[in-house]
């Protein structure tokens, strides 16, 4: 074995630890509601940064996680609604819920947060909306749903199994709306998920 004089030595050991220090021991990753949530995800080629997450709560019963995701955090609910860039909503039950609670809090979100006129515009994309909440039947505790919202529309997701899209602009910034909206279905979730 080969010596390295004291000077070199004490120089390698430095780098080294300086090395080590910039590798995270364990990841960043938060926790809310006793659920691991991740500080990154890929979504079609993106990295997507948790802009941030929260507890959804009803009445005094937890009901599910929520994260949002997005290519940079930022605090502007407008900014995430308006993005033509991917996003994330990841909703981690705490619960069993059926899928006409999931669809009716979902339906109500979206008429607390769109104005008649536009809401009447978008009746078919809502209705559509029903079906694919239909699809997933009783979600389960621990099921994770993901709504992956883009410059097209939103594709919704059941524990990566994916149900299908939704084709509409306007329906993707108005169902973003139930969680970032002037109404949101919690505001201290609204809060949570733009990382205050």
């Amino acid at each position: 074995m080969r010596c390295i004089p004291g000077g070199r030595a004490a120089a390698l050991s430095l780098i080294l630890a300086a090395g080590l220090a910039g590798a995270p021991a364990h990841s960043a990753d938060a926790e809310v509601g006793g659920v691991r949530v991740p500080e990154r995800l890929a979504e079609g080629g993106h990295a997507l940064v948790l802009n941030g997450a929260g507890l959804r709560t009803r009445f005094v019963v937890k009901v599910y996680v929520a994260a949002l995701y997005a290519t940079e955090k930022t605090g502007d609910a407008a900014a995430l609604i308006n993005s033509t860039q991917p996003r994330r909503m990841r909703l981690q039950l705490l619960r069993d819920v059926d899928s006409k609670s999931l669809d009716g809090a979902l339906q109500d979100g979206l008429r607390d947060n769109t104005s008649a006129q536009d809401l009447a515009a978008l009746k078919e994309p809502a209705q559509r909306l029903s079906g694919l909440m239909a699809e997933i039947g009783a979600a389960r505790e621990g099921d994770v749903i993901d709504l992956d919202f883009d410059a097209q529309g939103v594709a919704i997701a059941r524990n990566g199994k994916r149900l299908g899209r939704i084709d509409d602009p306007a329906f993707a910034r108005a169902l973003l709306r139930v969680w970032l909206g002037d109404s949101p279905a919690q505001a201290s979730l609204k809060k949570a998920l733009l990382g205050n």
